[in-house]
């Protein structure tokens, strides 16, 4: 049977999550804080005795499938989910079959903002509401804000390319009343090396490619060794493809970097193109990485929109829709207001 992870606090026994803000795990029901590390560790020592079994769940050993430790209630994920929440009782859930061995993240981002500041950025994210829908600011879809831990693989190479280009240097002499244009043609190469470190792929299916590649940045200043008391509290999803897989995508991005700083070294010509590379790379590292991301998809008039925000650093892609109601309400309401200026104005002066 597999069986899922809840951390629980030392203290009192209620579940502990996460708390981006304070770095720490928290209680809510009696307000401890620990360390990752410390929660991490108590929870270690009972997995070298029991493969795969919480402490907390051995009672439900005889069920198949997904079991909340907490309420014994049948955990509810798809294929990919890592860490979830129990339907029935509202704890937060880790499936630690999907977090372990060759499944298990090398490094992680934890979450720095917190859920209250990923609201507040939603409802700046639409407006004050003027001609953005109604329902995409109801309490009720305000909530729906869910952070969730997306799967990267992180990739550093080393990369040498040989680029071919040919340019001009146009002079211009003047004779008289006459000028004369003088243009030079020129064979250009250039050999670059370069060494590329935690190149960023999202590794889900789930995710767009665009969007996450727009979310950009991550710090990695504030990158951890993988835990897993970091992911309490939060959604996971575990990667749908391989390194391996990922290896065109990443590469592309490669060659784009590459052409780009071997081109940017090709100055005084007055035009320049580009004829040709051979490009030569080498993969050292790929290495399994969780990023936080606060995400809400709502579908409105058959579309889906998404919010999605950095929950490390905040920056915010998406675009919101737009009422065509509200709109010409507004506009009409503008236009009213108008003319109501306009005809004081013609009895102020009339």
């Amino acid at each position: 049977m597999q069986v899922t992870n809840i951390y629980r606090c030392p203290c009192c026994g209620a579940p502990v999550e996460f708390d981006g803000a304070a770095g720490k795990m928290s209680c809510d029901y009696c307000g401890s804080e620990f360390d990752v590390s410390q929660i991490n560790e108590q929870y270690k020592k009972y997995e070298d005795v029991v493969e795969d079994v919480d402490p907390i769940a051995k009672e439900y050993c005889e069920f198949d499938g997904y079991r909340c430790n907490s309420c014994g209630g049948e955990v509810a994920t798809d294929a990919t989910t890592a860490a979830t929440f129990c339907s029935y009782c509202g704890s937060p859930t880790l499936i630690r079959a999907r977090l372990s061995g060759a499944l298990k993240p090398e490094l992680v981002i934890p979450f720095k903002i917190q859920k209250k500041q990923a609201v507040e950025a939603y409802k700046k994210w639409t407006g004050s509401g003027l001609i953005t829908p109604s329902a995409f600011r109801k309490e009720t879809t305000v909530e729906k804000i869910t952070g969730m831990y997306v799967p990267f693989w992180l990739y550093d190479y080393d990369v040498e390319a040989y680029i071919r280009a040919t340019g001009t240097r146009v002079s211009k002499t003047r004779s008289g009343n006459t000028v004369h244009v003088n243009t030079a043609h020129y064979n250009i190469g250039r050999n670059v090396k370069a060494e590329y470190e935690a190149i960023p792929v999202d590794a889900s299916e789930k995710m767009d490619d665009k969007t996450m590649d727009l979310l950009e940045p991550f710090d990695y200043g504030e990158i951890k060794p993988f835990e897993m008391p970091y992911l309490s509290g939060f959604f996971a999803e575990k990667y749908t493809y391989t390194a391996d897989e990922m290896k065109g995508r990443v590469e592309n991005r490669i060659k784009d970097y590459i052409n780009g700083e071997a081109r940017n070294t090709i100055v005084g010509y007055s035009s320049v193109n580009i004829t040709g590379s051979n490009i030569n790379m080498k993969r050292k590292r790929a290495a399994y990485t969780l990023m936080p991301v606060w995400v809400l998809n709502y579908k409105y008039k058959g579309k889906v929109y998404s919010f999605n925000m950095n929950g490390q650093t905040g920056r915010v892609v998406g675009k919101p829709p737009k009422s065509f109601a509200k709109i010409a309400a507004l506009f009409g309401g503008v236009t009213a207001c108008s003319a109501g200026i306009f005809a004081l104005l013609g009895g102020l002066f009339g």
